[in-house]
């Protein structure tokens, strides 16, 4: 394994309905099997954080979404190798969808009350800190900056 390797970089999204339900999935692997947690996965080569999220969410929920926001940084260290660091997301719903499971990866996916999630042992730690402080601020993203051909990006964006 490269150091490289050592280094993942995923994405969740948090996606609140109108109503103020939140879309959670529980995952059948992993660390998180069997909790309540944010739709989430790896970046691929060949696509920004940003398309990531949505691409994820998409794909284990069917919930089509933008990006509202960057809303910050999960960072850690598995066994004292592992660099684990995760964007978090503000995503806004497309209205009127139904939720479809992605069943080979999730036991269950939907949209539940912050209420619910706080009730529910099965709720993840990280949903229970993001549930219990105001989602006030995101960093909005900028797009249509180029840093220069040199860097020869084929998609460019910031969230400053």
């Amino acid at each position: 394994m490269g150091k490289r390797e050592n280094v993942w970089l995923g994405v969740a999204g948090v996606v609140i309905s109108e109503d103020g339900s939140w879309l959670v999935v529980k995952k059948r692997y992993g660390g998180l099997k069997g909790s309540w947690s944010l739709p989430a996965g790896f970046v691929d080569e060949g696509e920004t954080a940003n398309q990531a999220v949505l691409r994820k969410v998409f794909e284990e929920t069917g919930v089509e979404c933008t990006v509202a926001g960057l809303l910050g940084l999960r960072t850690g260290v598995i066994r004292e190798s592992i660099s684990d660091n995760m964007l978090v997301f503000l995503l806004s719903p497309l209205t009127g969808q139904k939720v479809k499971v992605e069943e080979s990866e999730l036991y269950d996916a939907r949209f539940m009350l912050p209420e619910e999630l706080e009730a529910d042992p099965a709720t993840s730690l990280l949903l229970h800190y993001l549930i219990s402080k105001p989602i006030d601020q995101v960093v909005a993203g900028k797009a249509g900056l180029d840093p220069g051909e040199q860097f020869h990006y084929s998609a460019y964006q910031l969230f400053l």
